[in-house]
């Protein structure tokens, strides 16, 4: 995620509980997969774990995606829906 999109982000989180949830989210899978990067060598179902977190990562990637565009484009609209 861009800087730039993490700030905005981040400044509706306490606006949007769903967004909140997705962004808590993507940072807890986001740390476990960082526990399997340190490991030298992985079993293979730690690789299959690691996929299926790596899917889930994105997976609340995209729906916070999904979100911040709702916002970006409701304010396009000049705060109308």
């Amino acid at each position: 995620m861009e800087k730039r999109d993490e700030e905005f982000v981040i400044s509706l989180l306490d606006k949007d509980a769903e967004l909140q949830k997705c962004y808590l989210q993507h940072h807890e899978l986001e740390q476990k997969l960082l526990e399997y990067q340190r490991k030298s060598h992985l079993t293979s179902a730690e690789e299959l774990e690691k996929k299926r977190l790596q899917k889930l990562k994105l997976a609340a990637k995209d729906k916070i995606m999904e979100i911040v565009e709702k916002y970006r484009h409701n304010a396009l609209q000049g705060g109308t829906e």
